[in-house]
C-alpha cells in the first residue's frame, strides 16, 4: 500500500468512526438543538470518510464502501480516541473538543500538501470543519469550570495527542496545555473490544448479503 493511501485511510478512519460514535447521541441528546446537531456533524464526519476512502481506492483498485466495511477490525487505522463508546455528555464534549483541535492542526498540514488533490480536500473538509469547532468550544467553554468536564479532558488528553503524527504534538499540546501529565500518548495500532463491537453493528447489513451490490 502507498505511504499516501494508507495516511487517507488512517484520517478516513477516524472520521467514519467518530461520525458513528457522534451519531448514537441521536435521540437521547440532552436537547433537540443538540440532537439536531450531533446528527449533522456524524453525517459531516462520515461524508468526509467517504471522500478520503474514494481517493485511496482510486490508488488500490477498490472502491470507498469496500475501504469502509470490508475489511477487518484489526486492519482499522483509527485512533483509538475516536474507538471510545463515551455515552456520558462530559466525555462527550471533551473529546469532541479534543479531536476537533487535533484534526484542525493536522488538515493545516495537509492544506499545504504538494499532492494537489490531497491539499483540495484537506481545504474542502477545512471549511466544513469550522461549525465543528465553533460548536465544541461553545461547549467547552460552556462546561470549563465543570469538575466531570475537566477530568474527562485530562483522562482523553493522551488519546487526542494520539490522533497527530508525532512531530505536531507539541502544536497540540501549546493549544491544549496540560501541565504536569507525563502520560504517553495512546498511540494508533491499539484496537478495543469497543472497536469490534462498532464494527459488528455498522456492517451488519453489509455482511448480510455477501457479494451483493448495495
Amino acid at each position: 500500500m502507498s505511504e499516501r493511501a494508507q495516511r487517507l485511510i488512517e484520517i478516513a478512519d477516524d472520521e467514519m468512526i467518530l461520525g458513528w460514535r457522534d451519531s448514537e447521541w441521536t435521540g437521547i441528546a440532552p436537547s433537540l438543538e443538540e440532537d439536531v446537531a450531533f446528527s449533522s456533524i456524524a453525517q459531516n464526519e462520515i461524508g468526509h470518510a467517504r471522500a478520503l476512502y474514494e481517493l485511496a481506492a482510486r490508488d488500490l483498485g477498490t472502491d470507498a464502501d469496500a475501504l469502509a466495511f470490508d475489511r477487518d477490525p484489526s486492519e482499522y487505522r483509527c485512533a483509538p480516541l475516536v474507538q471510545l463508546r463515551e455515552m456520558d455528555w462530559a466525555h462527550t464534549i471533551a473529546r469532541h473538543w479534543l479531536y476537533e483541535t487535533a484534526d484542525e492542526i493536522r488538515l493545516a498540514v495537509l492544506k499545504e500538501s504538494d499532492d494537489q488533490e490531497v491539499a483540495g480536500l484537506a481545504a474542502k473538509m477545512d471549511r466544513e470543519e469550522v461549525y465543528h469547532r465553533l460548536h465544541a468550544q461553545m461547549w467547552a467553554d460552556r462546561l470549563r469550570d465543570e469538575p466531570r468536564f475537566q477530568k474527562a479532558v485530562e483522562e482523553l488528553w493522551p488519546y487526542a495527542l494520539g490522533v497527530l503524527d508525532e512531530d505536531l504534538r507539541s502544536v497540540f499540546s501549546s493549544r491544549v496545555p496540560l501541565p504536569g501529565t507525563g502520560t504517553r500518548p495512546v498511540e494508533r495500532g491499539d484496537h478495543s473490544d469497543e472497536l469490534r463491537e462498532l464494527w459488528d453493528e455498522m456492517t451488519s447489513v453489509r455482511r448480510s448479503v455477501p457479494g451483493a451490490k448495495w
